[in-house]
């Protein structure tokens, strides 16, 4: 039987499996290009068992969350969506793609060592670093944010070719994707992330730079503002991994539990991330956005009497020490300061948003930095992604702000009802444009890469 492998596929045509990778500040995403959900979503949070010993690093959602003397959580993303820790990104990365989706690099039946002449023991160093390469027989497609630097965009496509071996490389703008996702050339792109909550005008598929406009307060701003409720109003946050047994207790009754006690625990790090899991089952099942009532223009402090009067309002929740209550109007609080900056809580670690970082003043900004004559176009097709965007209402209130600083031309708000369509629009978009056969012609070449330098990535990946 012949060793020769079987000569290379073009790129991008039907028959080649293109990888996309989608990472971001709160999980990374990836799969093969073609279908419709990633199969690999791992924490972008890593763990760190030795603070001394920065190769000491594990990922995954089992080895993050599971407690351990010492470890400590770490993030390789700065809280502005771009990358700080290359090294580590560049592992977490691997690790999505190989743990889940291509597995560890098979050795080539011709080199495997079996049938070589004796070579005295010497190993050509060469032939097992390409063996070592996992993303050898892989195009590979990323996603970016819109305001990612050219040195950060030439950094991700030197890790795809020359550390993972990767024949082609592709460099796609989030905003860009999420549109193709939600099948529109353009669209006024909403996305609402973990750290960062960005607008994102795309026109005839290319994204607008001019009109790009980000704030920090996304979806870990909701977790902060909770976190301030909490300590306000005195509700202890305890995570699971504290707790080994519970006695039910009345609402608004202390707790009754037992705790663990670590000899050695883990770092404060490690309890912050356990403490943001069950501020996240908080956000999913009891806060709510609120809508101003009847377009009256009152603010939520104005409404506060309207909204005790309903009666479907309160929202029982039961912490993991067994600690419940029931919230009311509570619960329309902690997302408010990202509409209106005079209602969020604050303290010196968490300062107030200014006006102009609201998220209605970031479609204002938007829109009114592009061509007056596509500004309708883009009402016309907004989209709402990221998955701070689940949180009950937000979809509604969006509609409502846009109507009212644009009341004459039409809106029209697109936000998928599957969760995994909305939280992976980018993936999806990605996904669907890796597949086309004529997308092939878009790909860099490590061959085209070698002969022009980082360079080409800008004149390619617009």
């Amino acid at each position: 039987m012949s060793s020769v492998p079987p000569p290379q596929a073009e790129y991008g045509a039907d028959e080649i499996s293109a990888l996309v990778l989608d990472p971001g500040y709160s999980v990374t995403r990836a799969g093969f290009a073609g279908e419709d959900t990633p199969k690999s979503v791992v924490p972008t949070h890593y763990g760190l068992t030795d603070p001394s010993d920065p190769n000491s690093l594990i990922f995954g959602d089992n080895a993050i969350h599971t407690p351990k003397p010492n470890l400590e959580i770490r993030n390789p993303y700065g809280k502005d969506g771009l990358v700080e820790d290359w090294d580590t990104a560049a592992k977490l990365w691997q690790y999505s793609i190989t743990s889940r989706l291509i597995g560890p690099r098979q050795t080539s039946p011709s080199k495997n060592g079996l049938n070589d002449a004796e070579k005295n023991g010497d190993v050509d160093m060469e032939d097992a670093q390409d063996q070592s390469k996992p993303l050898e027989e892989f195009p590979l497609m990323m996603t970016e944010p819109g305001w990612n630097p050219p040195k950060s965009r030439a950094k991700m496509m030197e890790i795809a070719i020359e550390e993972w071996g990767a024949p082609a490389f592709w460099l796609g703008r989030s905003g860009v994707l999420a549109a193709f996702a939600s099948a529109k050339p353009s669209a006024l792109v909403i996305d609402i992330g973990a750290s960062t909550t960005s607008v994102t005008p795309v026109y005839d598929g290319l994204v607008l730079k001019k009109g790009i406009t980000k704030s920090p307060f996304a979806s870990n701003f909701i977790s902060s503002q909770l976190r301030l409720l909490f300590s306000q109003n005195g509700v202890p946050l305890t995570p699971h991994y504290l707790i080994t047994a519970k006695t039910p207790v009345d609402a608004g009754q202390p707790s009754q539990a037992t705790y663990r006690d670590f000899p050695t625990p883990p770092h404060d790090s490690f309890r912050r991330l356990q403490e943001e899991r069950v501020l996240t089952e908080f956000k999913e099942s009891v806060v709510k956005v609120w809508s101003p009532p009847n377009n009256n223009g009152t603010n939520l402090q104005g409404s506060i009497d309207f909204l005790k009067q309903q009666h479907d309002t309160p929202k029982p929740f039961e912490f993991p020490d067994g600690w419940n209550n029931v919230f009311g109007v509570e619960r329309f609080k902690a997302v408010e300061g990202m509409f209106d900056h005079t209602a969020a809580i604050s303290d010196p670690e968490n300062p107030t948003p200014t006006s102009s970082q609201t998220l209605p003043a970031l479609m204002q900004q938007a829109l009114g930095a592009v061509d007056v004559d596509i500004r309708a176009a883009l009402l016309n097709n907004v989209v709402v992604t990221g998955g701070g965007s689940l949180v009950p209402g937000m979809t509604d209130r969006i509609n409502y702000e846009l109507q009212t600083l644009y009341p004459t031309p039409r809106v029209r708000l697109q936000a998928p009802g599957n969760v995994a369509e909305r939280k992976y629009a980018a993936w999806v978009g990605g996904s669907i444009l890796g597949s086309l056969g004529s997308f092939h012609q878009m790909w860099i070449s490590k061959r085209e890469w070698e002969e022009h330098g980082s360079g080409i990535i800008e004149k390619r990946c617009k």
